[in-house]
């Protein structure tokens, strides 16, 4: 019943020059094209349709994964024109993600990530976040903050499960992972075809105490440079050679 939305639209100049010619979804590490990780473990979790947005060689991607069956899923895409940002580019694909009363959970993962987190771990959220009507708008999923992003995102409080602006017993500050669940009504205000990011919504989502977050202690990657690709694709050759 839940969808899930891959966030593929970037450009990836950080990645250059492996993306001159190559959306970063469709870059490879240990074998496979990093969005292909995310299709399979979602598939694994018992989801069945998935949403991606493209913009930047969106042709390729579409080519490459074409309607998801080899994977198990149903993938519907959402190519953009403009650039939209996340929240923009999530607002654009609404209408695949949730149901026609704009009522309906789902969750976003960017392709640019790796995480080993079992998906199934989302179903829980999503049907909690539907059951309270919009009472939480927001559910991320936090990690430790990696070397190249010592200063964190959020703040956690462990005792509560939800996210603070500020420092308070039980706090922690920590790095979003870049997979949440979201509500539709987050991106209400947002217009047709606008570039709107998504950290002010989820600030404003904060502030207004409807915001919550867990901690995944697990592996995570961000693949934003050539370097951590490389890391990936060591660690992930290294597992293999291993079990």
């Amino acid at each position: 019943m839940f969808k899930v939305m891959i966030l593929a639209a970037g450009k990836g100049t950080r990645m250059r020059p492996l993306t001159d010619t190559r959306p970063k979804p469709l870059l490879q590490a240990g074998g496979k094209m990093l969005i292909e990780y995310h299709l399979e473990k979602l598939a694994h979790a018992g989801f069945a349709d998935v949403v991606i947005n493209h913009a930047y060689l969106g042709h390729m991607i579409e080519a490459a994964l074409q309607d998801g069956s080899r994977y198990g899923l149903r993938i519907h895409y959402s190519p953009e024109t403009l650039v939209l940002e996340t929240a923009g580019g999530i607002a654009n694909a609404l209408p695949l993600l949730t149901d026609s009363s704009r009522t309906q959970p789902f969750a976003v993962i960017n392709a640019d990530i790796f995480c080993d987190m079992d998906c199934s771990t989302l179903h829980p959220i999503l049907q909690q976040m539907q059951s309270n009507s919009g009472h939480t708008l927001a559910h991320l999923i936090l990690v430790e903050n990696p070397p190249h992003h010592p200063e964190g995102d959020f703040f956690l409080n462990s005792n509560t499960g939800r996210l603070t602006e500020s420092v308070t017993t039980g706090c922690q500050k920590l790095t979003f992972s870049g997979i949440g669940v979201y509500h539709p009504a987050l991106f209400e205000n947002i217009p047709p075809d606008q570039a709107v990011k998504l950290a002010p919504l989820l600030r404003q989502a904060i502030a207004a105490g409807k915001a919550s977050g867990s901690r995944y202690p697990g592996i995570w990657l961000d693949i934003g440079t050539p370097e951590r690709l490389q890391q990936l694709d060591t660690m992930l050759k290294q597992y293999t050679l291993n079990i």
